[in-house]
């Protein structure tokens, strides 16, 4: 009887007997059901905290990783100017969850928030927080957009004030991504890739692939609103002057056929709905040339999607703000390569949670002349 707290259970209430003896007699906990009431209130923690500086705070005032907590509330609050009971409520929240060393009333960073939450953090996440769920009204009315299939105020009609700060948001982590992502594509090994980055937001895989390769050139494009963010990025990182800007939506645009040796879809394809991603991913097969590679990043969903709850909810994030956003899965993705004429796929995770498909053109038989490409079919302009 010492094996377990219930062992009349054990020997009498078995699975053949009376079904389900642990949930039937023993009720399952709570806790799924109040760790999603606490989200709202925990993301708006984090939040405020963001608003108001606080890691910066912390950061500045010395309380680093491996150093003892050493700032009170009422101390770090005379810094900040705010109120130091709401303070202090606020510092134990982001104790609990995880984000704040705490240690007899006395606050300090750890090492998540060192990392990710502070600006000059080696991965800062600070400017993503704020603006990753999207449109927080959006999220407010998800019942009436899962029964009308769109939702109410999607938007389609302004996406670059949508998608301006999110890409500037993601950009670190995208470029830590595919930065890493050469230890497994070895793009670096290329002498003098032409590289093309359809919707490339803040083009981190474009300015990964140009400073892995000296002689490598890119054009890059996105939305007008959305392009500007990739002029500046690709300045800081001393690679615009390598680089062609083509706005305008990645449907439509001109593109040369079979004159890149990489083509990138990095995170556009669960924006644009099934028959909007076979599009861009059959543009993708026409403008590389033999043997080039396409990148396809995206949060793709697993077989079943409990086993990949950051990708499954990211794909929901979408469906709430976009008319024609939706999860997509990875066996979507490698049958629609496949059936564009793609051969050799491998799904890598070059950092954690983030998941890129590389894919290869095949090589023209010996003879064969270029063909020239199709039209690709009407469709609607890019929507997100």
């Amino acid at each position: 009887m010492a094996d377990s707290p219930y062992p009349e259970l054990k020997k009498s209430h078995v699975p053949e007997r009376v079904g389900r003896p642990w949930t039937d007699h023993k009720p399952p906990p709570s806790s799924p059901v109040w760790a999603v009431i606490g989200g709202l209130g925990s993301f708006h923690v984090l939040v405020a905290a963001l608003d108001m500086g606080v890691f910066d705070a912390l950061s500045n005032r010395g309380a680093n990783p491996g150093i003892p907590p050493e700032v009170t509330a009422a101390d770090l609050a005379e810094g900040l100017g705010v109120s130091a009971p709401h303070l202090e409520a606020l510092l134990d929240s982001l104790a609990v969850l995880g984000l704040l060393e705490r240690v007899g009333g006395r606050y300090g960073l750890n090492d998540t928030a060192a990392r990710y939450l502070t600006t000059d953090g080696p991965a800062s996440m600070s400017s993503l927080v704020p603006v990753a769920p999207g449109p927080l009204d959006n999220w407010s009315r998800l019942a009436d957009t899962i029964r009308a299939g769109r939702p109410a105020e999607p938007i389609d009609d302004d996406p670059a004030e949508f998608y301006r700060p999110l890409v500037e948001g993601t950009f670190t982590t995208i470029l830590r991504a595919a930065t890493r992502a050469d230890l497994q594509v070895r793009y670096s090994a290329m002498t003098a890739p032409r590289v093309l980055d359809l919707g490339a937001g803040g083009a981190p895989w474009a300015i990964a692939v140009l400073k892995a390769c000296p002689e490598a050139t890119a054009v890059i494009n996105d939305l007008d609103g959305v392009i500007e963010v990739a002029q500046r990025t690709t300045a800081e990182h001393g690679v615009a002057d390598r680089c062609e800007f083509r706005p305008g939506d990645f449907h439509t645009i001109e593109i040369e056929p079979e004159a890149y040796d990489i083509a990138v879809l990095g995170h556009v394809c669960r924006t644009e709905g099934p028959e909007g991603a076979q599009r861009l991913i059959a543009r993708a097969h026409e403008i590389l040339r033999p043997e080039g590679r396409l990148l396809l990043a995206d949060y793709f969903v697993a077989p079943e999607p409990q086993w990949s709850p950051h990708s499954t909810l990211m794909g929901m994030t979408m469906m709430a703000s976009t008319t024609n956003g939706f999860p997509i899965t990875a066996a979507q993705t490698a049958n629609w390569l496949q059936e564009a004429g793609f051969e050799h796929l491998r799904l890598i995770e070059p950092i954690g949670h983030q998941y890129a498909y590389t894919a290869t053109k095949p090589r023209r038989p010996t003879g064969q002349a270029p063909t020239t490409p199709k039209e690709p079919p009407p469709g609607p302009a890019r929507s997100t």
